[in-house]
């Protein structure tokens, strides 16, 4: 949070600036915010649009594609965060023989 914060300006051109800056108050409101609206970053939110987009237009034309296909970079966020957590249990016990 406190990286996007700072990179759109608000508290300081610093994390130790924006932390010094910000009530705890405000820093939760923010965090409110985005956990409500998303994140602050412009080119997240064309992805996010045009992606809503092409998937109205998908689906009237018989289309059964969901929205994720049209948004590479939060495909690609979410695989690498699947990966990173590794696997399931579920999973490594059916590799065991």
């Amino acid at each position: 949070m406190w990286h996007e914060l700072v990179l759109h300006g608000i508290g300081g051109r610093t994390i130790l600036e924006a932390k010094d800056r910000l009530t705890y108050a405000e820093a939760m409101d923010w965090y409110a915010y985005l956990r409500r609206r998303g994140s602050l970053n412009l080119g997240n939110r064309l992805e996010h649009g045009f992606a809503m987009l092409a998937t109205v237009l998908s689906r009237i034309h018989g289309g059964e594609v969901e929205m994720e296909a049209f948004m590479p970079y939060e495909s690609a966020l979410a695989k690498a965060k699947e990966e990173a957590a590794g696997i399931s249990l579920d999973q490594a016990m059916a590799t065991w023989h």
